[in-house]
């Protein structure tokens, strides 16, 4: 004898409880990592997957909007520039509640950068601090150009200026050149910002490390 039809109410249900499983199983809510370089290995890896052109990460589920409006607990904080063509959650396949990120032109730092950065050391404890260049990038380049900048952007030009300088001493490509010494440079200085990040640092809780993103291949490349 034929089984009964299921009614459609009931098998959609059903259909819908699979798909949310699917999903929560894809994309785990955000937590914070344990060390620094596990944070460091999940953003390699979800680069990786970028590249491929193989991303993991899937829509939120209703449980995991209602879980990251309980709180944050960023795994990194990434610190890029504001072009248009760099998405620091797409790059490395993170959701929603996974990176800490701040942009503005040429990853500078400032104050507000800075005490940005200090909150999510101190009341989120991110354990990873990427500062992240990229190729091609308009605020190098004008630096890299020289002559005078209007408005504002004058401001910019003169933050980049010491790592314009020092790249035009080395061979190769002086705005590639630029991006990464300024990379390093606001790396470096992260690092020796008293009293949290510096403290953090050198206590080992949290790692800070310079990478470059290539726009054109879509690698990120961590420097040393």
């Amino acid at each position: 004898m034929k089984p009964p039809a299921l009614p459609l109410f009931f098998a959609v249900s059903v259909l819908t409880g699979l798909l949310a499983v699917t999903v929560l199983a894809d994309k785990p809510t955000a937590v914070a990592s344990s060390t620094p370089e596990s944070a460091l290995a999940r953003l390699v890896d979800g680069n990786k997957r970028f590249v491929a052109g193989n991303p993991s990460r899937a829509a939120l589920s209703a449980q995991q909007w209602t879980e990251l409006a309980k709180g944050q607990h960023p795994q990194a904080i990434i610190l890029a520039c504001a072009d248009s063509r760099l998405s620091p959650e797409i790059i490395f396949d993170q959701g929603l509640g996974d990176l800490f990120v701040i942009r503005n032109a040429g990853n500078l730092l400032d104050d507000h950068v800075i005490g940005s950065i200090e909150y999510a050391v101190e009341h989120l404890h991110v354990p990873l601090i990427v500062v992240l260049g990229h190729t091609k990038c308009g605020a190098v380049t004008a630096a890299v150009a020289g002559g005078e900048a209007p408005g504002h952007l004058k401001s910019i030009v003169e933050s980049l200026s010491a790592a314009v300088a020092m790249a035009k001493k080395k061979p190769g490509d002086p705005v590639d050149n630029a991006v990464r010494i300024n990379a390093k440079q606001e790396a470096n200085a992260l690092t020796q910002t008293e009293p949290i990040v510096a403290e953090a640092a050198k206590a080992g809780s949290v790692m800070v490390v310079a990478a470059k993103y290539d726009i054109a291949t879509g690698q990120v490349e961590f420097l040393k």
